[in-house]
């Protein structure tokens, strides 16, 4: 298969598998409940917790399921003994959480911008690589559990709109990107973490971001004005690239491709949502802002 055809069957494979998981999304957060909800997002987690543990150095298996195990009894535990349907975005746990993953995604960047200098710092710690795991994903859960409860007393799928908005930013953002970047791209964005990232192609995102904030402003799926939405599809789009960078970051200092192989076309798991990680507490705290009513 010459290179031409085999970017075709890529990208086309890319598009298939992003069709399936967009309709799993719309199941999950429109016809399950918010407790149903709850226990796919943690089963979600628990799984990119694995993943995340080979990212970390854990190499034998029995230790990378341990560790995915813990972190599902983690999660659990949070949304048991603090529930979630009794929190919002202004709660103190939230704000906490909310807190804590901004300042880890500040330093993210501070080592994304600096590898591979700033790895000397955390290359030869497998806790380190393991706790930047737990401020991505535990922040993850909590605060994508609370969105689901958004104003669930006056509209059952009020906090539905808002993450069906937030994934379809996200990976129309990522989508475009890569499709614009494979097919214009010539300027190399972050060559040594990411070589087929392209300035053509984040640029191109930043455009179909305008357009997916203009389709749910203009049909009023979510209640927000336009100007913080051109505000904000403009900060996600940097956030999202954020998450994208972390992760591969993290690849690249042990060789990997992909966190793993168990969605076709796509890699891992958490190779889909690390975006979503860094954009899910970026938009709490743009929710928890006067931002939001500009």
């Amino acid at each position: 298969m010459n290179k031409k055809k085999q970017g075709i069957f890529v990208i086309n494979n890319r598009l298939f598998t992003a069709i399936i998981l967009i309709i799993f999304v719309i199941f999950a957060v429109f016809l399950l409940s918010p407790l149903n909800f709850e226990i796919i997002s943690i089963l979600i987690c628990t799984i990119a917790a694995w993943e995340w543990s080979k990212l970390s150095g854990v190499v034998l298996w029995y230790n990378r399921i341990l560790i995915a195990i813990l972190f599902g009894l983690i999660l659990l535990t949070l949304m048991f003994f603090f529930k979630i349907y009794n929190c919002n975005l202004h709660s103190l746990l939230v704000i906490s959480l909310l807190m804590i993953s901004i300042s880890w995604w500040i330093l993210a960047l501070f080592l994304v911008l600096t590898y591979p200098r700033s790895s000397i710092f955390w290359k030869n710690s497998c806790l380190t690589r393991i706790a930047f795991g737990v401020f991505t994903l535990i922040p993850l859960f909590y605060i994508l559990s609370v969105f689901r409860y958004l104003h669930y007393n006056e509209n059952k799928f009020t906090g539905s709109w808002y993450i069906l908005f937030i994934m379809c930013l996200v990976w129309s953002i990522d989508s475009s990107a890569y499709f614009f970047g494979q097919t214009f791209g010539k300027n190399k964005l972050s060559p040594v973490i990411s070589p087929n990232k392209t300035w053509e192609g984040f640029f191109c995102s930043l455009v179909v971001s305008f357009l997916i904030v203009f389709l749910f402003s203009n049909f009023k799926l979510i209640d927000l004005s336009k100007k913080s939405l051109i505000i904000f599809s403009t900060i996600i789009t940097f956030a999202s690239l954020l998450g994208d960078l972390t992760e591969s970051m993290l690849k690249r200092e042990i060789g990997l491709k992909d966190s793993s192989n168990i969605i076709p076309g796509h890699g891992g798991l958490l190779d889909r949502i690390d975006s979503l990680t860094t954009v899910i507490p970026v938009f709490g705290l743009f929710m928890t802002t006067s931002i939001k009513y500009f």
